[in-house]
């Protein structure tokens, strides 16, 4: 038997009928040899729309993954292959020597070698999946190797071992233990985070659930999502994938969806080993390191390669990422004995209710992030996941570096589902996280972490985005889909609600003209970070100045408190320092800009290839539920570059309700109109419509691509 595919593409056509018969005859001219076999491969379609997703739809599941496949090799291939030669550890030997530091994190963490153990422990059905995933990306390289760039065709051919790899590299060894992390022991950066909300019935307008999805990460490299419908006999789900992923991270289908969150989860324990004779202190004697020399290459620039030696000593703990004098610093990582993350994502994608949902998480193969969930049956539920070790009991610093001579500090079993901080239904009817903490999930609490290990996550607090999310919602009693998407886009800054009622009066006090200016500006400005907004930057500048003043003294006359969590901080402890912080950054802005009231999509652009629109959005530290990141553009002016990637807003009525956008849109491939067609919605704060019945997608095809399996 011989297995073949053929595949074509076509423009989209209003009359269906026309273009299904065209395609069809075709279809019988093209032929290409498959990478893999099966004889039970059937039909499959790629429908994309005109906003470049591609809405799958395969008889059978295999066909399904390998059309997925193609499809984010048309949309990302240069980057899936760089991201699959770095997680092979073999960045360095395919492009040099920027690349060197992430050969030897990867190779250190041992991903390689993992990645092979982590395959070969799937199921037979889910690697058969995978297998076709790898597949698809070959054969869309091989068919249209005029749309790679030279410079990453060296990667190919992929293979599952790749995939897996990828996911590896990408969520233990950039979420759950960053390399920067691991170097420097600070946590994620502001960008780096997610809001979500689940609304049930009783605060429904229409008296649906309704689930908002809101990651906020980096717009580049291997945090960018892929938007994708999948469609076959065991699902039909709707949502984004990281690029490189064969199954969806965020999504929904007809009965149920989730969401995700950065959480406070603590997944890594950094270990100091004392070293003596070779080895390191263990106990009451000496235990050896073990030793695995890799050799690495690194391309020159006349194209040779040189060999670079790597020596990784590898302990109780983990491996030794740092080593000085007579100390070194072993690292500890959750969820690397766990290989089922890819297949967990896949089956919360094929639930249909929450118990079934639940009976999947309870796996726990994806070692963190929050998940808030909404059902068509009007259920909501907030789950703490993660793999959280069982800490032995004592007073160390797990956030910091852990004694590793003892093993009082060894951890080696990790919590229970039943173990981990959740709540369904909660009285007041809604549930929110902006990467706080899971007890302030709703106010009142309704998860305390009295119950819990002082380990499981941080005290309470609620930092002001999060309260923004909260104030948003615990102030609506009623809230319709139409308001859902209105407060996702608020750009209200709730930390000039905090502090402006005292610095306006004390700026006009002073005797200060440039404070009197300042004062004026601020006091007419509408405390948003919209466009058009004049006042935003001026304030942005000033808080800056005050915390840089008072990094050592405290901030707020009003410390946060428990008791009146949306509320508190409040309020300035020393005016007249604030009225200097003030004089300060409007002397700033006055001098680069040439006015105080300078508006802040002015200066905060979207700007990707031929496109520069005004921005919206800033820094969650300021309170703002809309997080954007901007970057240096020069010229004084500056360019979003990370924050709100992916927003979602579902409403589980029968259909289904659903708009969403892609912030960069669903491509990065050179000359792709992809890259660019979504900033303009971004910028008027608008969503499209998610089309999911082929009615719908028909109606808004821009081309389809078939792909048949022949059989000799």
């Amino acid at each position: 038997m011989k297995l073949s595919y053929s595949a074509i593409k076509i423009p989209g056509h209003s009359n269906h009928l026309v273009a299904t018969v065209f395609m069809l005859g075709v279809l019988l001219a093209l032929s290409f040899q498959c990478a893999f076999g099966s004889d039970k491969l059937g039909h499959t379609e790629i429908l994309w729309d005109t906003w470049g997703i591609p809405h799958i739809f395969a008889e059978d599941t295999e066909g399904l993954f390998y059309a997925f496949g193609w499809a984010q090799m048309q949309s990302h291939g240069d980057l899936i292959l760089r991201l699959y030669g770095q997680s092979r550890g073999r960045a360095a030997e395919y492009w040099g020597e920027k690349y060197l530091q992430s050969d030897r994190w990867v190779v250190t963490m041992g991903i390689p070698q993992r990645a092979s153990e982590w395959c070969a422990a799937q199921s037979p059905g889910f690697r058969h999946y995978l297998d076709a995933f790898a597949a698809g990306i070959n054969d869309y390289a091989r068919e249209h190797g005029d749309q790679i760039d030279d410079a990453v065709e060296a990667v190919l051919p992929v293979n599952a071992t790749d995939i897996v790899a990828h996911s590896q590299r990408a969520i233990h060894f950039t979420f759950v233990a960053s390399q920067r992390v691991a170097r420097t022991g600070q946590r994620w950066l502001e960008s780096k985070g997610s809001n979500a909300w689940a609304i049930a019935p009783s605060r429904s307008v229409s008296g649906n659930a309704m689930l908002l999805a809101n990651p906020h990460l980096p717009w580049s490299g291997i945090y960018l999502f892929y938007e994708a419908q999948l469609v076959s006999p065991e699902v039909d789900a709707y949502g984004v994938a990281l690029v490189g992923f064969p199954v969806l991270g965020i999504a929904f289908n007809d009965y149920l969806g989730w969401s995700h969150t950065v959480n406070t989860h603590d997944g890594q324990d950094a270990y100091e080993l004392a070293l003596v004779e070779g080895g390191y202190r263990w106990d009451d004697g000496v235990r050896a390191f073990g030793k695995i020399e890799h050799a690495l290459k690194v391309k020159q620039d006349d194209g040779t390669l040189r060999p670079e030696k790597l020596s990784v000593k590898h302990s109780i703990h983990g491996p030794v990422i740092a080593e000085k004098g007579e100390k070194a610093i072993a690292l500890s990582v959750a969820g690397i004995d766990q290989p089922g993350l890819m297949k967990q994502w896949w089956d919360m994608a094929r639930a249909r209710n929450l118990d079934e949902f639940e009976n999947v998480l309870k796996s726990i193969q994806i070692p963190m992030f929050t998940v808030i969930y909404a059902d068509r049956d009007g259920h909501i539920m907030h789950l703490f996941n993660g793999m959280v070790p069982i800490r032995p009991k004592g007073n160390w610093n797990w956030g910091g570096v852990v004694p590793g001579d003892t093993p009082k500090t060894l951890w080696t079993g990790f919590h229970p589902y039943e173990d981990l901080p959740r709540i369904i239904d909660p009285p007041g009817g809604w549930l929110q996280n902006a990467n706080d903490p899971p007890w302030t999930t709703t106010v009142p609490f309704v998860i305390y972490p009295d119950d819990y290990p002082p380990y499981m996550a941080p005290r309470p607090s609620m930092h002001f985005r999060a309260q923004r999310s909260a104030r948003m919602l615990n102030d609506d009693a009623h809230i319709s889909f139409e308001e859902i998407i209105k407060y996702k886009f608020s750009t209200r800054m709730e930390m000039a609600d905090r502090l402006l009622d005292d610095l306006l009066p004390a700026a006009r006090s002073s005797g200060s003209d440039l404070a009197h200016r300042a004062a004026d500006v601020l006091e007419a400005w509408d405390r948003n970070a919209d466009a058009d907004s004049r006042g935003a930057l001026l304030f942005q500048v000033f808080f800056r100045e005050l915390r840089r003043s008072r990094r050592n003294a405290k901030l707020f006359a009003v410390p946060w408190s428990e008791h009146s969590p949306l509320s508190t901080p409040d309020g300035l402890p020393d005016p007249a320092a604030a009225v200097a912080a003030l004089e300060a950054a409007a002397s700033r802005v006055e001098e680069t800009y040439g006015a105080l009231d300078v508006a802040w999509g002015e200066v905060c652009r979207l700007r990707c290839d031929s496109v520069d629109l005004p921005g919206n959005g800033g820094p969650g530290s300021l309170g703002i539920f809309r997080v954007v990141s901007f970057s240096s553009a020069g010229e004084n002016r500056f360019k979003a570059t990370s924050g709100d990637s992916y927003v979602a807003a579902i409403e589980f009525s029968n259909p289904i309700r659903a708009m969403a956008l892609m912030s960069y849109g669903n491509s990065s491939q050179p000359g792709s109109p992809h890259r660019t067609d979504q900033l303009k919605l971004f910028a008027r704060k608008e969503l499209r419509p998610i089309w999911r019945t082929r009615a719908d997608i028909e109606d808004h095809l821009d081309s389809r691509e078939a792909f048949t399996a022949d059989q000799d």
